[in-house]
This record gives C-alpha cells, structure tokens and sequence, in this order.
C-alpha cells in the first residue's frame, strides 16, 4: 500500500498533458537567447517505471544540452521550458491542440527566461504555468 502524503492546502490540481517529447528529442530553442538546437537530456520531476524513458510535455521542465547556436553557449548544459509539442494533446473544454514543432525556451533554475523576446506561438498551459514566460509572449494559442 503506497504512503498517504500530508494534504497540503492552496495546490491546485495540474492537468494531465500527453507527453511528446522525450529524453533523446532535438528541439528548437525558440528566444533570443543564442542558443538554436537542444538536445533533451532530462525531466525535472518526472516519474516513471523501471527502464522506461521520461517524457516532457507542455509546461515541465527539462534539462536540454545545447547543440547548435552561438559558440560560448554549445555543449553547455541549462534548463528549457516546453512551449511547444507537436504530439496533439486534449484540453478540457475537449478541443484537441498541436502545434507545427517541438520547441522550449532557456531559463534559469528558478525559471527565470533568459532571453527577452519569445518566438512563436506559446502554449496557454506554459503560460498558465510560468508567469513570465506568459509576459514575454507576443500570442499564447
């Protein structure tokens, strides 16, 4: 029988998102922030069964090796945030979305972005999620 954790007021419940990305995946870096390409090497707080691979999806964070892009950014590991999937994913008003790429945008390990403009469509449950990333956003879909 698994442990009962303490109830915690305030926490509200996250939707369940498909993953679409996995550990493995090359994803557009889509800001400004010099970085092009990034491999996804890890998920923050992902859980899963034995020997099976983590998968991000819209809203986690993930820890991304940056493969293409400025010279003093390559090879550097930092934290992204998915912005985008292209795996469709179903929403609870029971609209199904996808978007055209996988894409992330570079933040600090606090979540702090470190670009300052964001390319391309962001998802509403990343921005629901991460504030400023919402704020840097030219259209949230």
């Amino acid at each position: 029988m698994a442990k009962r954790g303490a109830k915690v007021s305030g926490v509200s419940y996250r939707l369940h998102i498909t993953p679409g990305i996995f550990v493995g995946s090359l994803v557009k870096v889509s800001d400004n922030s010099g970085a092009q390409l990034a491999k996804i090497i890890g998920v923050i707080r992902a859980k899963t069964v034995w020997r099976r691979i983590p998968g991000a999806a819209v809203g986690d964070m993930v820890i991304v090796s940056i493969r293409e892009g400025r010279p003093e950014l390559r090879k550097q590991i930092m934290r992204g945030i998915v912005i985008r999937q292209k795996r469709p994913y179903r929403r609870p008003d029971g609209t199904w979305i996808a978007f055209e790429d996988n894409a992330i945008v570079i933040v600090s390990p606090e979540g702090d972005p470190k670009g300052s403009e964001i390319r391309g469509p962001v998802a509403k449950e990343a921005a629901d999620r991460w504030p400023r990333i919402a704020s840097m956003a030219t259209m949230i879909v």
